[in-house]
């Protein structure tokens, strides 16, 4: 993967070339016409004003030929362009076009992991899963009781002690006047949500007449511990709010007799998203992301990673990873099944990156997938997993998703992962079911919402050794799975779902 190479100063204007090979520099501060930068001994002048975060071209690109970062294109050249100028949406575009077609290189790939004696303190639950916290979670099969759920949620929290870490219910508005693909796709996330082992207990709330009716949800939920799992179908009762308040009783009990313990960091799930990302994503959160993924990975972990439209042209650096030739093939088929979901609704599937992105000093697709997956770092893919599938298999794992943070942070909650690690650049209050940590890509960010980033990783822009702040974020990684520190999102109460939406709707 590409790493951070040079950093430079000259004649007030800061900057980073990333790798040997670009045709651009990323500036660290807002630049004028007139100002200069020094680059492998040349002196370049900049010759229009250029915000921070965004790039100048180094040498002289000639029009429709490659730009360079990253080491790798991220697209075209509009125009001949000069060097000093700014190269941003004015004058490159994507290089991108169409499905492409993949070529599978059998490589002797072996995942290794090293001994060690590495543990968190985390609960154990009755069927071997672990969780690193120990709530209880209402789960409704049908939008149309959100209030009422709310309601038992609020209830529940005047019934615990505080061996339980809280009553949480996450509000949608499916379930009802589904069908198919749409219908099978809440199912396996709220399946996946009710079996998740940060949940000790869990209450499913139906209403009895939608078409996720709880003995249809139930087949997708065994085999069903129903000590851990109570059903309240409210048609069915006179007064829901006591009923469900009953339930939640003797899920408090069942829930309180589980203690944390040590449990080897071999059992800890990390899944991996950025969101609102600029122009330092790719720099510094992200491949911090990278390395103490390959570190955790390497101690026996699991990185889940999502966003595919966010691998778009990037994917063949995951795909040189795979395992085997059946991970490339599932590679292929998460990447090219994602782009015929665009066409089949007529939009151009290289649309992208987002307004926030460009303000950011993102110009292309090939530009934002780049910074994206160095999320993964450089561990070996040993699976790859549909919507709504759980992760069963240590090491780096895809699963197939949207780049939407709701709907991404979501699924890989849905998959098994313990907590997710949220890079930013922009910045967002959003968080997940599980503790979302949010790591801010420049300190400005961390500086003026403290009360949303658990982690600056602008650190790196300001010559602090990159070792000790991998250290610094791996021991808040095992803090927060110890529940030795509480993410933002936590104490902020913003847990929240989203699931994909593709049919009709009765």
């Amino acid at each position: 993967m590409p790493k951070l190479k040079e950093y430079g100063e000259y004649s007030m204007c800061e900057f980073i070339k990333i790798n040997v090979k670009d045709d651009v520099v990323v500036l660290l501060e807002d630049s004028k016409m007139g100002d200069t930068i020094k680059v492998d001994d040349k002196e370049i002048q900049i010759l229009q004003d250029t915000p921070k975060g965004h790039k100048i071209a180094i040498k002289n690109i000639d029009r429709d030929n490659e730009v360079l970062k990253y080491g790798y294109s991220i697209g075209k050249a509009k125009e001949d362009i000069k060097a000093g100028q700014w190269v941003h949406s004015h004058n490159i575009k994507t290089g991108l076009d169409g499905i492409l077609e993949y070529k599978f290189e059998s490589k002797k790939l072996e995942n290794t992991v090293k001994e060690n004696n590495i543990y968190f303190k985390g609960y154990v639950r009755e069927n071997g899963d672990v969780g690193i916290r120990n709530e209880i979670w209402i789960v409704n099969t049908v939008g149309c009781i959100n209030k009422t759920c709310a309601i038992l949620a609020r209830e529940g929290n005047k019934l615990i002690n505080d061996k339980i870490d809280g009553v949480h219910h996450f509000e949608h508005p499916h379930g009802c006047s589904q069908l198919g693909d749409d219908l099978e796709n809440t199912r396996k996330i709220l399946s996946g949500l009710v079996n998740h082992p940060n949940a000790a207990g869990v209450l499913v709330v139906g209403l009895g007449c939608e078409n996720n009716t709880l003995e249809s949800f139930k087949t997708v939920l065994e085999p069903i511990n129903h000590n851990r799992v109570k059903f309240l179908n409210i048609q069915d009762v006179e007064d829901e709010i006591e009923e469900g308040k009953k339930l939640i009783k003797e899920l408090v009990d069942y829930s309180s007799k589980f203690e944390r313990e040590d449990v080897h960091i071999s059992k800890l799930k990390i899944g991996l998203k950025c969101g609102g990302s600029d122009a330092f994503s790719g720099i510094t959160a992200n491949p911090l992301l990278g390395r103490v993924s390959d570190n955790l990975v390497s101690l026996g972990a699991t990185s889940i990673q999502t966003e595919v439209p966010e691998m778009f042209g990037a994917e063949t650096i995951l795909f040189e990873r795979s395992l085997t030739e059946d991970v490339f093939n599932n590679s292929v088929d998460l990447i090219n099944d994602f782009k015929k979901y665009f066409i089949r609704y007529d939009q151009v599937i290289y649309e992208n990156p987002s307004p926030g992105n460009k303000k950011g000093g993102i110009t292309t697709l090939e530009e934002k997938s780049l910074g994206c997956v160095q999320k993964g770092g450089s561990a070996i893919v040993t699976d790859v997993l549909k919507y709504g599938e759980k992760s069963t298999k240590n090491g780096l794992n895809l699963i197939s998703g949207p780049g939407n943070d709701q709907i991404a942070v979501t699924v890989l909650a849905a998959s098994g992962a313990h907590m997710v690690l949220f890079t930013t650049g922009r910045g967002t209050p959003f968080g997940g079911v599980v503790p979302t940590l949010k790591i801010s890509t420049n300190s400005d960010l961390y500086n003026n919402k403290k009360h949303w980033i658990d982690f600056n990783a602008g650190q790196i822009l300001e010559n602090k050794d990159i070792r000790k702040v991998d250290e610094e974020f791996f021991d808040l990684i095992v803090n927060t799975a110890s529940g030795e520190y509480m993410a933002h999102n936590e104490v902020n109460g913003y847990k929240e779902i989203a699931i994909l939406k593709d049919g009709v709707t009765l």
